[in-house]
């Protein structure tokens, strides 16, 4: 026990950082399940638990890119919207093929991952050379095309395979979205999400590749000039972010019977941009609180009706301000 206790003394700041923070959300989890399994949390909040770690899997990874890498991305909605329609299409046309639904579940999170991995690729490439506000400005015409593309796109699945077509027995049905979908999502799979999500980004923010992404964060010029690429560390950053909110929305669209495209609208990638900064930039662990916070807070106001929303961006000023002030530091 001592010589454990001596390795552990022995480790980094930053690796003991890291265990608190799995062990805080194992915690959490833990807590959670039980109150839920005893019945003493309310419908309700039983229906937030699953957009609550989909929001902590897309602030986190959002994160990767606005805080660690330093590029200010307002598509993120668009990457998560990728990832929720790719998988609801998977694990639709599985469900004979593979009836369990935690397999289905697995397969379909993986495939939206993948997805938004390969569309986060194409947009990256280019758009990673430009920097500032014109980043910003081409991720969110990226996020508002994806939501129209979809708005457009009919898909169906029948005993001939999966194909287009004009049909409103399709899976996603153009303006209609995705509606009759089988809601496997389950908390536990939104903790083994987060999780992982947790193991991504951290690992790569401690490794080599991370050290280089903050290097360029700091001072690109100067990263450039002692031999780092800088396009391929800002991909890595970028897609993996991608891949991560992908997964994210696997589990979002699969939390609802029906869901459409309009959900993963400029206001959604504000919200998140939003849970980042008010975390703090690079803080992984108050991207985790302020989304399950910001998710929270307005449900938890619903009772004061017209003043719930008021009564929210008071808050948020508040907090703002607190976490910008020098003396609160």
């Amino acid at each position: 026990m001592t010589q454990k206790m001596s390795k552990f003394k022995s480790l980094k700041k930053t690796t003991k950082v890291d265990f608190a923070t799995y062990l805080g959300v194992i915690i959490v989890f833990i807590i959670t399940t039980i109150l839920q399994n005893n019945g003493s949390l309310k419908r309700s909040a039983v229906g937030l638990l699953v957009p609550i770690c989909c929001y902590m899997s897309m602030a986190v990874s959002l994160n990767l890119t606005v805080g660690i890498l330093g590029e200010l991305s307002l598509g993120h909605a668009g990457f998560m919207s990728v990832g929720a329609f790719s998988g609801i299409v998977v694990s639709q046309s599985l469900m004979g093929a593979i009836p369990s639904a935690p397999v289905r579940l697995a397969v379909a999170m993986i495939v939206g991952a993948i997805f938004a991995a390969i569309v986060g690729l194409l947009i990256g490439t280019p758009v990673l050379r430009l920097q500032g506000d014109y980043l910003a400005i081409v991720t969110l015409a990226f996020g508002e095309i994806i939501k129209e593309l979809i708005n457009c796109l009919i898909i169906g699945c029948d005993e001939n395979g999966l194909h287009f077509i004009f049909n409103p027995a399709g899976i996603i049905k153009g303006a209609q979205g995705a509606t009759g979908t089988a809601t496997i999502a389950t908390f536990t799979a939104g903790f083994v999400l987060v999780m992982i999500t947790l193991i991504v980004v951290l690992n790569l923010t401690r490794s080599r590749a991370g050290r280089a992404i903050m290097a360029i964060r700091d001072n690109h010029i100067a990263a450039q000039a002692i031999g780092l690429n800088l396009t391929k560390y800002k991909l890595m950053a970028f897609v993996t972010s991608a891949a991560l909110a992908g997964a994210a929305g696997a589990l979002y669209g699969l939390n609802y019977s029906s869901l459409q495209a309009t959900k993963f609208n400029f206001n959604l990638s504000i919200l998140v941009l939003v849970f980042v900064v008010l975390g703090g930039l690079g803080n992984i662990w108050g991207s985790l609180i302020a989304a399950a916070a910001l998710t929270i807070l307005p449900e938890a106001l619903r009772p004061l009706h017209d003043y719930r929303m008021l009564i929210y961006a008071i808050v948020l000023i508040f907090v703002m301000l607190a976490t910008n002030n020098p003396q609160a530091k």
